[in-house]
């Protein structure tokens, strides 16, 4: 896979579930231009209403296994018998438009992308509270008991990985989260190691004139002399 773009570099939400991974990533992705979400592949069959190629890239086995084999996963996992991954493509695609890949997927992806793409930024969204996490889940309207125990022994092994991410927003109100990410995305955008090929050439270019004025002030100065 060729070198990524300095500047361009994929954003991971991750969390557990009730985090709200889903509510921000759909408030960025409606307020920013600069940012192309990860459609993940999957071996399970579409629900109702759901559409390929938007929801997930559906596939089977066959073809899932042969991208784990060439390589072309930036990360997968097996749930619950079914294959979830993301593939390569996506990024280069996201790269081709000069766009940030935005990918919401689960922790145990997060640390297996860091893996392989090492200049991802990775934002751990953490419920506020015990209360609002355990709401956000029964709200989904699941009545199984069952179901739920597992979210929640899910949601507490997540949590122990929060250290791994570079940085944590809490998502209390989604206005102050969806800042917040902005605000890493901006902050990471102007690390020196990102500088555009656009901006060193201003430095070049500033550093070139005030050296030349700094030449001819010697000369005028040994002139005067």
């Amino acid at each position: 896979m060729r070198p990524a773009p300095a500047h361009l570099f994929p954003i991971v939400l991750a969390g557990p579930s009730g985090g709200g991974k889903t509510t921000v990533r759909r408030a960025l992705l409606g307020r920013r231009s600069d940012l192309r979400f990860s459609v993940s592949a999957t071996t399970r069959a579409p629900r109702p209403g759901e559409v390929d190629g938007r929801d997930y890239q559906y596939m089977d086995r066959a073809t899932f296994e042969r991208l784990i084999e060439a390589e072309e996963l930036l990360e997968w996992a097996q749930v619950h018998g079914d294959l979830y991954g993301t593939p390569r493509s996506n990024l280069r695609s996201a790269w081709d438009e000069g766009l940030h890949l935005l990918l919401d997927i689960d922790v145990q992806g997060a640390r297996q992308l860091r893996a392989v793409q090492p200049d991802a930024v990775t934002i751990f969204l953490l419920p506020p509270s015990y209360e609002r996490l355990v709401d956000r889940l029964r709200n989904r309207g699941s009545e199984d008991r069952s179901s739920f125990r597992k979210r929640m022994r899910s949601a507490l092994a997540e949590l122990a990985e929060v250290e791994r991410f570079d940085y944590v927003v809490v998502n209390d109100d989604l206005e102050d989260a969806v800042r917040a990410v902005e605000s890493v995305i901006a902050a990471e955008r102007h690390k020196l190691r990102r500088l555009t090929p656009d901006v060193m050439q201003v430095v070049r270019d500033l550093s070139d004139s005030l050296n030349g004025m700094l030449l001819a002030s010697d000369e005028q100065e040994a002139r005067n002399a």
